[in-house]
């Protein structure tokens, strides 16, 4: 007798892979080896950024009250007593129409209350001529205007990127706290599959699901390692995913979802006394995903159909993970654009559709080929297209939500 499974809806779904997912623990790391993690601490400024007043260009420091008065008919001279780098000190204290030269970043001197740009001078033989008036603070990036000593610059469960690696090295970080990464186990199940070593005889496709998920682990920056499943039986399989708990946090299965003769998953989540979360959601592609529980340990049973395995991994997988490292907003982003071409099938349960979305110009389109069993069009694409469940027929022009999938390829045009 097949089992009868209840689709729940996409958002609880994933609210329920993100609420099993337990924090991992904080550990030491140095910031030469942070990038991608997730911080696990605020981290405070240990003193004013900038530290002093400082030229924000090359030029000269005067005084401001000395240049008023000047115009293209009346410059007025200025003789430089000094000449200072950025990391170097003027002692000089200025008077009334004496300047320092001074270089980008270098501490404003005594007495001087402006900058007046290098371009803005005529060069004479002690100094310089110019032919506007300046304002007291003009041309000069003030203490403290960035951050101030004791403030939170960046919050806990910000993700680690060069920027924030130069704030951390900025205030002296030499390590910073984060949550350490998952790592995952990966098994791609069916006796159909064959690896790109592999000779393709009759009946067997290629194994493009693992390498895919691999791929978007790695883009996380994620500790994978793949399983082999060399026989295609229960057994054989549930030794495969006991050994890889052992040794994971995660585990994710690509394929044996459904309720076929040789879908092997459900029973072997019964046999790991596994808490089944969801084992049908009310969406195309993707409706058999299947997410479990052991303990701190989860399970998610992607469908074997690459668009579907794809979708799966980012709605439910990705938020997870993201959960589990600590950050601070585990969702895709979503916005809105419009469809530059129909699509005019049927949804009956919520649809996610492959796309290239071009943000300059704010449309989007599918990306090809429109089945679970597309694979090209994963490759095309960089967000999908969400359509409600229950309708049908967007045309051109319509405005629909895009999850981003790919934030490094959104049709930026330079």
């Amino acid at each position: 007798m097949l089992e009868k499974r209840t689709p729940l809806n996409v958002q609880e779904a994933i609210e329920r892979c993100i609420n099993k997912s337990q924090k991992m623990l904080i550990v030491d790391i140095s910031i030469d080896d942070s990038l991608g993690y997730y911080l696990a601490e605020d981290i405070i400024a240990t003193y004013d950024i900038p530290m002093f007043d400082k030229s924000p260009y090359d030029g000269y420091a005067i005084r401001s009250a000395a240049s008023k008065g000047a115009s293209g008919d009346n410059r007025l001279s200025f003789k430089k007593i000094d000449h200072i780098g950025a990391g170097a000190v003027s002692e000089s204290v200025l008077s009334d129409n004496e300047a320092v030269r001074i270089m980008t970043g270098a501490q404003i001197p005594e007495g001087a209350d402006a900058v007046v740009m290098l371009e803005q001078t005529v060069e004479t033989d002690d100094g310089f001529t110019l032919r506007k008036s300046f304002e007291s603070g003009e041309n000069i990036s003030k203490q403290g205007e960035e951050c101030t000593k004791g403030e939170v610059v960046l919050t806990a469960g910000t993700k680690i990127t060069p920027g924030v690696i130069a704030v951390l090295a900025t205030f002296s970080y030499q390590s910073v706290k984060v949550r350490r990464k998952p790592t995952v186990a990966l098994i791609a199940t069916g006796s159909e599959l064959a690896a790109p070593d592999e000779e393709l005889a009759p009946g067997k496709i290629r194994n493009s699901n693992g390498p895919m998920i691999a791929g978007l682990l790695h883009d996380m920056a994620i500790e994978t390692e793949s399983y082999r499943v060399t026989e295609d039986h229960y057994e054989h399989l549930l030794a495969i995913v006991e050994e890889a708990l052992s040794q994971h946090d995660i585990v994710i299965t690509t394929g044996g979802v459904s309720v076929g003769d040789f879908d092997f998953m459900p029973a072997i989540y019964k046999a790991l006394s596994a808490e089944v979360l969801f084992n049908k959601v009310a969406m195309r592609p993707g409706s058999v995903t299947t997410v479990a529980a052991k303990g701190s340990q989860l399970l998610f049973g992607l469908s074997g159909n690459p668009s579907a395995c794809y979708s799966g991994f980012e709605l439910f997988a990705k938020p997870a993970l993201k959960e589990m490292m600590g950050a601070a907003d585990v969702h895709a982003p979503v916005i809105k654009a419009r469809l530059s071409s129909d699509f005019t099938k049927a949804n009956p349960f919520t649809r996610f559709i492959r796309a290239e979305l071009d943000i300059v110009s704010g449309t989007v389109r599918p990306a090809g080929f429109n089945k679970s069993n597309a694979v090209i069009a994963i490759a095309r694409s960089n967000s999908m297209i969400i359509l409600p469940g229950g309708t049908r027929g967007f045309k051109e022009g319509d405005l629909v939500d895009v999850m981003v999938t790919r934030l490094s390829d959104v049709g930026y045009t330079w």
